[in-house]
C-alpha cells in the first residue's frame, strides 16, 4: 500500500512540476528595450529598430545559407552581432539588413535596393540561377526585430492561424493555378514560371507606456515591441520611380529561361513598415502567440500526460512484482540450513560464485560507462536550466552552447566512473583507460561532424562550422576536457577496488542451455521497446525543431519523460537481468548495457521513418548530412541509455547478493 501511495505522489509531483514550467520559456534577467520617436530619443530608450536577418533554410533540404548568398539587399555586415557557440555550430548566421525601420514612423513602398541581371554576364547569370533554386526549394527568411522572430501567419485548412518563423523568398508554379501556400493568393500565374517576393509589408506591435512603470517617461510616443508580422508579395514595378505597392497587383515573374539577346531583368525589392498599438498583450508575453499557434502542440496535452501515465504505471506494476518475487526467493535461500539442500536449488543464488566475475572487453565497456555517465549529467543539468528558463528562445544558441560546455567539463566524472569500474574488472593499464575515456567516445563524435563539415564547406553553406571555431572545439577538447578527465581517473585508481558482496570462483561455472527468451540477442532486442515507447512522441517535436524550424519549449515534459525513460531503462534491465540469473547465465555485464543501450537502435528506426514520411529530401548532399546527424545523436543516445541500464543492474546484482547467505 505504502509502494502505490508513493508512486502516485511522485506522479502527481512530477505532472504538477511539467505543467509548471512547460511555461516558463523566458530568460530571467533578459532586459527589455524601450523604443521612442526620433525626435524625442533618450539614452534610456532607442529610435531606430535594427531588423537583422538570419540564415535561409528548407525543409527540403538540409544545408543553409546565409542572406547574402542569395543576392539580397546587403548592407555593412561588420556591425554584426556576436553569435555565440551554439549559434555557429546551428549555422545561425544574423547580419544587419538595410531596411530602415524607425520606431511609429510608418513607411510605404520604400525602396531597399535594385538589383539587374544582364544576359550573357556570368556573374549575373550565376545569382539568378541562385534565385531560381532558391524559389524551387522553398529557401525560407528567418528575420528578427528586437529579438524576437518575424512571423508569417496565414489560415490552415482547419481555420486556424499558423504563425511561422520564416516566410519564403518566392515560389516556383509547376502548372497554372493558385497556390495559397506560397504564393500569393487570388493572383493568376503562369506555369512554369518562378515569383519573386520582393515586396514585406511589416506591421511592427507595440505596447504603450501608458500606466507603466517603466522608468523611462516616454508616454505616447514610446513602447515595447510585442511582435513584428510579414505580409510577403510579389509586385512587378515597372521603375524605381513609378512604383506603386498598394494598387499593383501584377506579380513579378521570372521565367525558367535563360535570359537572351543581351535581356535585362532588374529586381526591385521595396518595404512598407506599419505601426499598431495594442496595450491588452503584455511584453513578457509576446511569444505566446507564435508558441501556442505551433502544430500539433495543442494535443496533445492530454496523449502526452496519457502515455507518460500509462508507462509510469507499467513501470510500477513491474517494480512491485520484483519486490514480491525477490522477497520471496531470498527468504527461501535464507531458511536453507544444509548445504547439500542448497545444491538442490535452482537460479540466481546458484551463480553466486560466478555473478561478479570480470567480463570480456572490460576495458572498451568502462570507456563507454564513462562517457555515458558524461552525457547522463550533461543532459540532466542541459534539461534543469531549460525548465528553469535560462535556455528560452529569446536566448538563441543558448541550449547547444550549454550542452557543449557542459559535456566538456564533465570529463571528471567520466574518468573517474571509467577508472573505478576498470579497476574492479581488475585492470591494470590505467594510461589506455585514460586515453580512451578522453578520445574514444568524443574523437567518434568530432569525426562524424568534421565529416559533415566538410560537405558543408563544399557547398558554400551558412552551417560550415569556421576553421577557427573548429580549433576553438579542440583547444575545449584537449585543453579541458582531456585534463579534467585525467583529474577523475586519478582519484579514481587512487579508490580501492569496489567490493563485491560475494567471492568469485577461480573455475567459471558451465552455463546450461538456454531457451529462446533467456538468450542473449532476444532479451537486447526486447529490452529497448519499453524505454522507447515512452520518449516517441516527445521525440516527433524534437525532430520537428531540428529539421522544420519549429521552435521547442516544452522542457517541462521533456524533464519528465527524460526521468521516466530513466526509471523504464532501469527496471526493463533489472527484470531481464533476474531472468537471465535464475536461468543460471550470469554474463551480466554486457547484457545489461546493450539491452537499454538497444532503446537506441529504434531512434535510428524512427529516425528513418521521419525522413521518408515527413520531410521531402532528395539530394545526396543532404540526406549524408542528416544520416550523418543522426548518428551523432543514435551514438550520444546509445550510451546514455545503456549507462542508465548497468548501473541500475550493478546496483541490483549487487543488491540481491548482499542479502542471502552464502556458505
Amino acid at each position: 500500500m505504502s509502494v502505490s501511495k508513493m508512486f502516485w505522489t511522485v506522479l502527481c509531483v512530477c505532472v504538477v512540476f511539467a505543467l509548471k514550467t512547460s511555461q516558463g520559456f523566458y530568460l530571467p534577467g533578459l532586459a527589455p528595450v524601450t523604443y521612442c520617436k526620433v525626435e524625442e530619443s533618450l539614452q534610456s530608450c532607442k529610435a531606430d529598430v535594427v531588423l537583422y536577418v538570419n540564415r535561409l533554410n528548407t525543409e527540403e533540404s538540409v544545408i543553409p545559407y546565409e542572406y547574402h548568398h542569395f543576392d539580397f539587399c546587403v548592407t555593412d555586415e561588420s556591425q554584426s552581432p556576436v553569435e555565440n557557440l551554439g549559434q555557429v555550430v546551428f549555422g545561425e548566421r544574423i547580419r544587419p539588413s538595410p531596411y530602415k525601420i524607425s520606431f511609429l514612423k510608418n513607411e510605404t513602398c520604400k525602396v531597399a535596393c535594385v538589383r539587374n541581371y544582364t544576359a550573357g554576364d556570368k556573374e549575373s547569370e550565376h545569382k539568378l540561377q541562385l534565385l531560381k533554386m532558391g524559389m524551387s526549394l522553398n529557401y525560407q527568411h528567418h528575420w528578427i526585430i528586437d529579438n524576437m522572430p518575424v512571423t508569417w501567419c496565414y489560415a490552415l485548412d482547419n481555420d486556424r492561424i499558423y504563425c511561422s518563423t520564416g516566410f519564403p523568398m518566392g515560389c516556383y508554379v509547376h502548372e497554372k493555378r493558385t497556390n495559397s501556400d506560397t504564393c500569393i493568393s487570388g493572383s493568376m500565374y503562369k506555369s512554369k514560371t518562378y515569383y519573386m517576393f520582393n515586396h514585406v509589408d511589416l506591421t511592427i506591435t507595440y505596447h504603450s507606456g501608458e500606466g507603466q512603470d517603466w522608468g523611462v517617461a516616454v508616454g505616447d510616443s514610446g513602447g515595447r515591441i510585442i511582435s513584428a508580422k510579414v505580409i510577403p508579395r510579389s509586385i512587378k514595378h515597372r521603375s524605381e520611380a513609378s512604383r506603386d505597392c498598394m494598387n499593383q497587383k501584377e506579380p513579378l515573374d521570372i521565367p525558367t529561361r535563360d535570359l537572351t539577346n543581351n535581356e535585362k531583368l532588374s529586381i526591385v525589392y521595396t518595404y512598407s513598415v506599419t505601426f499598431v498599438k495594442n496595450n491588452t498583450i503584455k511584453w513578457s508575453s509576446r511569444w505566446d502567440y507564435i508558441l501556442e499557434s505551433m502544430p500539433h502542440t495543442n494535443i496533445q496535452w492530454f496523449s502526452i500526460l496519457n502515455s507518460l501515465v500509462i508507462v509510469l504505471f507499467l513501470s510500477g506494476m513491474v517494480a512491485m512484482i520484483m519486490l514480491r518475487t525477490l522477497h520471496k526467493d531470498i527468504a527461501r535461500y535464507n531458511q536453507i540450513d544444509s548445504g547439500e539442500d542448497a545444491q538442490e536449488e535452482f537460479g540466481w543464488k546458484l551463480v553466486h560464485g560466478d555473478v561478479f566475475r570480470p567480463p570480456r572487453k572490460g576495458m572498451l565497456l568502462s570507456v563507454l560507462l564513462g562517457s555515458g555517465t558524461q552525457v547522463f549529467f550533461m543532459t540532466l543539468i542541459t534539461l534543469a536550466f531549460a525548465c528553469l528558463g535560462f535556455l528560452s528562445p529569446a536566448n538563441r544558441g543558448a541550449l547547444m552552447t550549454c550542452a557543449m560546455v557542459l559535456f566538456v567539463c564533465l570529463g571528471t566524472p567520466a574518468g573517474y566512473v571509467s577508472a573505478r569500474i576498470y579497476k574492479s574488472f581488475g585492470g591494470e593499464k590505467w594510461k589506455s583507460n585514460v586515453l580512451l575515456t578522453s578520445m574514444l567516445s568524443p574523437g567518434v563524435v568530432f569525426c562524424l561532424f568534421f565529416i559533415m563539415n566538410l560537405v558543408l564547406w563544399g557547398k558554400g553553406s551558412s552551417a560550415a562550422v569556421p576553421f577557427s571555431t573548429l580549433i576553438a572545439l579542440l583547444a575545449l577538447w584537449f585543453g579541458v576536457s582531456v585534463p579534467l578527465t585525467f583529474i577523475g581517473a586519478y582519484f579514481g585508481f587512487r579508490k580501492r577496488p569496489i567490493e563485491h558482496p560475494v567471492r568469485t570462483n577461480q573455475i567459471p561455472r558451465k552455463i546450461p542451455e538456454q531457451s529462446i527468451y533467456t538468450q542473449p540477442l532476444p532479451g537486447i532486442i526486447m529490452g529497448g521497446v519499453l524505454p522507447f515507447g515512452c520518449i516517441f512522441i516527445q521525440l516527433f517535436f524534437i525532430l520537428n525543431s531540428l529539421w522544420s524550424s519549429q521552435m521547442y519549449y516544452m522542457f517541462g515534459f521533456l524533464f519528465l519523460v527524460f526521468i521516466i525513460l530513466v526509471i523504464t531503462c532501469s527496471e526493463t534491465t533489472i527484470l531481464l537481468c533476474y531472468f537471465h540469473l535464475c536461468a543460471e547465465d550470469y554474463h551480466w555485464w554486457w547484457r545489461s548495457f546493450l539491452t537499454s543501450g538497444f532503446t537506441a537502435f529504434y531512434l535510428f528506426v524512427y529516425c528513418n521513418h521521419y525522413f521518408v514520411t515527413k520531410l521531402n529530401i532528395e539530394d545526396a548532399a543532404s540526406t549524408f548530412l542528416y544520416f550523418g546527424y543522426t548518428l551523432i545523436i543514435v551514438f550520444l543516445f546509445f550510451l546514455l541509455t545503456g549507462t542508465i541500464g548497468f548501473f541500475a543492474c550493478f546496483w541490483f546484482v549487487r543488491k540481491i547478493y548482499s542479502v542471502v547467505k552464502v556458505d
